[in-house]
C-alpha cells in the first residue's frame, strides 16, 4: 500500500482545515485549473513555465513532480502522512475519495481528496530517526517508503503502546530527496517553543515580542486573567498611543468564535483601540470566516505569526527569553533550487 507525504503549508497554516474537513489539499498557489487536464507530467511542467515566464525549467520540473501525484497517482485506500507544525506529532489518514477540483474555492484550495484521519497525534518521538528525516524532506507532496515500519508504529500507538525507536540511517523517501536543513531547524525551534511555553509561558513569549517591537506592556499574573493576558501601548511609558488588549491561548485545540467575541467585550471594558488574539493551534473556521469583518479591530496570530515575529525580533528580546529559547544563526550553502 502506497504512503504519501502531504504537507499543510510551510508553517502548517492549513493543518486545521485539513483535519476539520477530513480532506487533504494540494495547496499550490494560484493553480486554478484541474490537474486532470494534463495528460502527462511534462504538460504540467510546461504549464508552470508558460503561465510564469520567470519560472526556471528545473523549478517547473520540481513543482510538476510534486503536483502530478495528487491528481494522478494517489489511490483510494492509500495512506497520507501529515507532519504537524503545530505540535510535535504526525497525523495519518486513509484516502477515501478520488481527486476533486473546486473552481469556486478560494486560493489555494482548488484541489482536494477526502480522507479518514484514523490516527491523529502520533508523537514524533515514536519514530526512528531515518523516518523522521523522510518527514522532513524538501518536497510538499511525495511518496514515502518503508510503509510497514511506519504503520507498525501507528498500530502500536492505536493500541496504546509506546515504541522504542532504533537509530537507523537510511533513506525513506522515493527518489532519495535531500533532507531540508532549514525546515528541520524550524521544526526544532517550534518544538522547543512548545515545550517551554505551555500555559502562561506563551504569554511571556508574546509579551517579549511586543516589547521588542517597541510596546510598553502589562502582563496579567498566572491564573484568572479576566479575559486579557497582556495590555500593550505604543505610547511612551504606556501612556497614549495605540492601546491593545491581547488574549493568548496555548491549548492544543483551535480557538472558536466564543473566544473572539469575548475579546471584543474585553476591549470595550479596557477602552482598547485594538485587540490581538493569539492561538498557538490556530482558529476554527467560524473565526477565520469573519477575518474581513474584524480586520480594522482585531488581529489573529497563530503559531506561524508567533514564530515569524519571534525570529524577526529575537536579537532585541530579553535575556530571559534567549536563555529559555537559545538560538544561533548559521550560514549554509543553498544547493537546492526551489
Amino acid at each position: 500500500m502506497a504512503m504519501w507525504l502531504n504537507r499543510a503549508g510551510r508553517y502548517g497554516e492549513f493543518e486545521n482545515k485539513f483535519l476539520e474537513e477530513n480532506r487533504i489539499y494540494c495547496t499550490w498557489d494560484e493553480l486554478a485549473v484541474p490537474l486532470t487536464k494534463f495528460a502527462t507530467k511534462q504538460e504540467l511542467q510546461h504549464y508552470f513555465t508558460d503561465t510564469n515566464p520567470d519560472t526556471k525549467e528545473k523549478t517547473a520540473i520540481n513543482w510538476a513532480s510534486q503536483v502530478w501525484p495528487f491528481g494522478h497517482d494517489m489511490k483510494v485506500g492509500e495512506i497520507v502522512v501529515l507532519p504537524s507544525k503545530i505540535n510535535p506529532v504526525i497525523h495519518f489518514g486513509k484516502i477515501l475519495g478520488e481527486y476533486e477540483f473546486h473552481p469556486n474555492n478560494l486560493n489555494p484550495y482548488y484541489h482536494s481528496r477526502k480522507v479518514d484521519w484514523f490516527a491523529r497525534g502520533v508523537p514524533r518521538s515514536y519514530f526512528d530517526q531515518d523516518i523522521l528525516y523522510s518527514f522532513g524532506a524538501f518536497m510538499t507532496i511525495c511518496r514515502i517508503k518503508q510503509e510497514e515500519r511506519v504503520m507498525d508504529v501507528v498500530k502500536a500507538f492505536s493500541h496504546g503502546k509506546k515504541t522504542s525507536p532504533l537509530v537507523v540511517v537510511a533513506s525513506s523517501i522515493e527518489g532519495d530527496e535531500p533532507f531540508n536543513i532549514e525546515q528541520n531547524a524550524l521544526e526544532n525551534i517550534t518544538n522547543l517553543i512548545i515545550r517551554k511555553s505551555k500555559g502562561h509561558g506563551l504569554a511571556r513569549i508574546v509579551d517579549s515580542i511586543l516589547r521588542a517591537k517597541g510596546f510598553t506592556t502589562y502582563v496579567s499574573p498566572p491564573g484568572a486573567d479576566k479575559g486579557v493576558d497582556i495590555l500593550a501601548s505604543s505610547g511612551e511609558l504606556g501612556f497614549g498611543g495605540q492601546k491593545i488588549c491581547v488574549q493568548v491561548k496555548s491549548t492544543d485545540a483551535p480557538a472558536d468564535r466564543i473566544v473572539l467575541d469575548q475579546l471584543g467585550g474585553v476591549m470595550k471594558n479596557f477602552g482598547a483601540d485594538y485587540g490581538l488574539l493569539v492561538s498557538w493551534s490556530g482558529f476554527k473556521s467560524s473565526v477565520i470566516n469573519d477575518t474581513a469583518k474584524q480586520f480594522f479591530d482585531i488581529r489573529l496570530w497563530t503559531h506561524k505569526e508567533i514564530i515569524d515575529e519571534f525570529l524577526s525580533h529575537y536579537n532585541a528580546m530579553d535575556d530571559e527569553i534567549k536563555e529559555m529559547i537559545p538560538l544561533k544563526k548559521v550560514w549554509v550553502v543553498n544547493t537546492v533550487e526551489e
